[in-house]
């Protein structure tokens, strides 16, 4: 097997993609997968730490159109994605992954609570840490998690996998037939042209503390892997990180 490229990666998954084709719940088989590739990763030797979403349940947004609170919809939403990080977590301790989630939430009964030191920790000792609810405060996105998660415990690299789209492009693909993938771009680029790769906030984060994104397919099944040994797949925004 390759030798990675990275040792420290925060993988972002949506609640969607663990829905699979059904658009909504979560999928076994598609946490199995899952579970499969970062098994590869760990015994690669990187240490990882995964954000998950959780709009297969709930959607904070979509309770707000519905009239309500926006902060109550919010922190709805952040309990959907700890249910998707305790599926998570038993599908990788299935496979004999040490793993801990920790959520900015406290609930002491599932989960221990976020704490940095204590993250980087379990990833110093081998261990898969999930972070759930999100920062803990409504009106914050997943991806605004994952980007602050990673300068906290200084990931090199965020992994964020899409479903049904192998990149970024200058509109969505499967709407418009000209799209234009891109396979680099910078995060103004990102931000002035309004790409949607992740919100404003996520991606002004990443380019204030110069954090790459690679944005890549999902459905492939051994991308994750691929991304993190440096090959050339989906697109990658900012940072330091050139390809070979």
């Amino acid at each position: 097997m390759a030798k990675p490229k990275y040792s420290r990666v925060v993988l972002k998954l949506s609640g969607e993609a663990l829905a699979g084709n059904q658009g909504y719940g979560i999928d076994v088989d598609v946490l199995r997968r899952i579970a499969g590739q970062i098994e590869q990763v760990v015994s690669m030797g990187v240490q990882v730490a995964i954000v998950v979403g959780g709009g297969n349940i709930w959607r904070g947004t979509t309770g707000s159109a519905m009239g309500m609170d926006r902060a109550t919809a919010d922190y709805m939403g952040m309990l959907g994605t700890v249910i998707n990080a305790l599926a998570l977590q038993d599908a990788l301790e299935k496979r004999g992954l040490d793993t801990r989630v920790l959520t900015a939430i406290e609930m002491r009964q599932v989960a221990e609570p976020y704490i940095r030191r204590r993250a980087i920790r379990h990833l110093e000792k081998g261990r898969v840490v999930i972070f759930a609810s999100g920062t803990g405060n409504p009106y914050f996105s997943t991806d605004t998690t994952a980007a602050l998660r990673a300068a906290e415990i200084e990931a090199e690299v965020i992994l964020m996998a899409k479903r049904g789209v192998d990149g970024i492009y200058s509109a969505d693909p499967r709407i418009d037939p000209k799209a234009v993938k891109y396979d680099n771009l910078d995060y103004i680029d990102v931000l002035k042209e309004g790409l949607g790769v992740m919100d404003s906030t996520a991606t002004s984060l990443c380019m204030d503390n110069k954090i790459p994104i690679i944005v890549f397919n999902f459905d492939q099944s051994d991308h994750i892997v691929r991304a993190i040994q440096g090959e050339k797949i989906g697109t990658i925004v900012g940072g330091n990180v050139h390809r070979d």
